[in-house]
């Protein structure tokens, strides 16, 4: 496990970079951590939990805790001195204005961020490789959100919510982007406009050409240059 401090302030705020190591330990002082990339599955006072871009966790000083973390994981980890509001194991939800936090020059006021950040009880993840591993094979299919959301076992309210907080965009705009990934793919490969617009999930040449030109300000005929 690599760190790269952020601040040499009485905080310690820092990014750390993880290499598929496994650790069980407890510290004096109190920690916060969320993802900034990948997941570290944790073990705290007998439950399981993990840490993602989406939920992160407060684990007050004392506390005995395993984590296991993939390769290149990243998590931004502040550690402090035991104070209200870390003196016990908590969940949080990570916003997008939270994840700007990595960025911040000021730990104090990180810190400060992170304390209000709304808690969590239980959540479940979204796997972003199966979410894709189910629509890239399928993506001439209707994909309506509750259809995405039953992959999770999450109402289609929760998957909305939860794939938003991890990666930004709603469920039929992260759809659109699969589909018009791969249209670009089998456009440069050149294959007919009509031909891709089916394989894609667009019910005509003339849909898919629009939502090209639209999102991405790029057509079939420069895709075939290319």
């Amino acid at each position: 496990m690599s760190k790269q401090p952020l601040s040499a302030a009485a905080l310690c705020c820092s990014v750390r970079r993880y290499n598929g190591e496994y650790s069980s330990h407890a510290h004096d002082h109190a920690q916060i951590m969320f993802g900034l990339a990948g997941r570290l599955e944790l073990d705290a006072l007998g439950h399981s939990a993990y840490v993602d871009s989406s939920c992160g966790m407060v684990v007050p000083a004392g506390v005995t805790h395993g984590f296991l973390a993939p390769h290149h994981a990243r998590m931004l980890v502040i550690d402090l001195v035991p104070q209200p509001g870390v003196e016990r194991l908590k969940r949080f939800a990570v916003t997008s204005a939270i994840r700007e936090l990595a960025h911040a020059a000021d730990p104090a006021l990180a810190l400060a961020q992170l304390l209000l950040a709304p808690e969590i009880t239980t959540r479940r993840g979204i796997d972003l490789a199966r979410l894709n591993a189910a629509l890239d094979p399928a993506l001439h299919e209707s994909w309506t959100t509750e259809r995405m959301a039953r992959l999770f076992f999450l109402s289609a309210q929760r998957f909305h919510a939860r794939l938003v907080e991890l990666c930004g965009l709603p469920p039929q705009a992260y759809l659109r982007t699969r589909r018009l990934d791969r249209a670009q793919a089998l456009l440069a490969q050149g294959m007919p406009l009509e031909t891709t617009a089916l394989r894609v999930g667009y019910h005509s040449a003339s849909a898919l050409g629009f939502a090209l030109k639209r999102d991405r300000q790029s057509s079939a005929r420069l895709l075939r240059k290319k």
